[in-house]
């Protein structure tokens, strides 16, 4: 149950991102054609006023598609008409005039001349896979010839389609930060609230296996009364020496122990989280803000990291991530709600990456055009997509190749 809750928590993330490009697309005169959650083919799709709808089998991610993402060339047509030429060589005249066309820029005339193809196809016997792949081709090649295609749309039109995917993450990660200081993650008390079962893969937290329960009032640690600030120092602290938790349950005083800290993320812990006193309105938004701050700074500095060849060991793959929050649901709802928002900021902060396909790399590529005042030839975005898309792949699998060794 945790893990499919933690799918959904990721489905929700990717949703967000997407709807961030979907409405600013919208916002700015550049209709999109499609809004999907997951990967083809589709489990579910509906199609209205123009745009389908869908859910995708593969939950590895989502995508909106915009019009005319980029200036139409001739291999366009090469790409997607090549297989009806060679079932019916009677389309090869018209489908080089559509070449000619585009090469010469002439995208009046290319218009005409894919309403002429368009009549052809319709009188034609073709293959079901020559057939889809020509009218795909007519369609793509029509959507970036009309007056909403991106590639036409001022650098500002593009710019904010683009940035409002990210910036929707980093927007949802405020607010469930917000919402977490203004209820349980303000001023610290001294009562457990939750108890991790695990901190380790197969090994019982500490806190699990002193009886340490919810409800619990810490009052003394090692006979050393503790305020609800100095909890967490101490077991910190502690470097793994053996612990003696003082606890009032039912009035009664309790001590638990002895038992030591496991070293977790960096840091020794029992496994186990405190209640929280809920902020104002205000000052949950400045605290969700600094946090938002804070963990964006670590982010750039461990992507900073793997750059110079270090940091290889903090990359996650989606497996790993959904491991992550799976455990965290088992912890709590406030637990799973801070990864989902650690997540969701990662995820801005990586698709922010100046590396094509990332929103970051056509980020870049508008500013360019805009300040050149022309386009950049579609040769040097297809060299940079493929260098881009192999870097990512590279994440990819070394974020698997971590999460599997964790498994191990």
């Amino acid at each position: 149950m945790s893990f499919l809750v933690a799918i959904l928590g990721l489905a929700l993330l990717i949703f967000v991102h997407e709807a961030g490009h979907f409405f600013a697309s919208l916002a700015v005169g550049l209709r999109p054609r499609k809004f999907y959650v997951g990967f083809p083919p589709a489990l579910v799709r509906t199609n209205r006023k123009g745009i389908e709808y869908g859910v995708g089998m593969i939950p590895l991610g989502g995508f909106v598609t915009i019009p005319g993402m980029h200036r139409p060339i001739p291999h366009d047509a090469e790409r997607r008409f090549s297989r009806a030429v060679a079932e019916v060589p009677s389309l090869a005249g018209t489908v080089d005039r559509i070449k000619r066309s585009l090469e010469a820029e002439n995208f009046a005339g290319t218009l005409a001349e894919l309403d002429d193809l368009e009549q052809e196809l319709r009188t034609l016997s073709l293959s079901p896979g020559a057939k889809t792949s020509a009218e795909k081709g007519v369609t793509e090649l029509r959507d970036a010839l009309g007056s909403d295609a991106y590639w036409k749309a001022p650098t500002w039109k593009r710019l904010v389609a683009i940035i409002a995917g990210p910036a929707a993450n980093i927007a949802l990660a405020i607010v469930v930060f917000t919402f977490l200081f203004m209820t349980v993650a303000g001023n610290a008390t001294s009562t457990v609230a939750t108890i991790a079962p695990e901190l380790e893969a197969g090994v019982e937290s500490p806190a699990q296996s002193i009886g340490l329960q919810p409800g619990d009032r810490i009052v003394a640690i090692n006979g050393n009364r503790v305020t609800a600030d100095e909890i967490a120092d101490t077991i910190a602290g502690s470097q793994g020496q053996a612990l003696r938790l003082t606890v009032v349950r039912a009035g009664q005083e309790f001590v638990l122990g002895p038992i030591a800290a496991q070293l977790s993320d960096q840091r020794y812990r029992l496994g186990f989280g405190l209640e929280g006193e809920g902020l104002g309105v205000l000052p949950s938004v400045g605290r969700a803000f600094e946090v938002t701050g804070i963990v964006s700074k670590e982010i750039v500095k461990s992507l900073g990291r793997l750059v110079t060849g270090d940091g290889r060991d903090e990359v996650a793959s989606p497996i790993g991530i959904t491991r992550v929050s799976s455990d965290a649901v088992q912890q709590g709802a406030s637990s799973y709600l801070w990864v989902l928002g650690l997540i969701s900021l990662s995820l801005a902060l990586l698709n922010l990456l100046p590396l094509l396909p990332l929103d970051g790399g056509h980020i870049l590529f508008a500013l360019v055009e805009g300040a050149r005042g022309r386009f950049v030839r579609r040769e040097i975005y297809e060299r940079v997509s493929v260098v881009g898309l192999a870097l990512v792949l590279l994440l990819f699998f070394v974020g698997l190749s971590n999460d599997i060794g964790n498994l191990s």
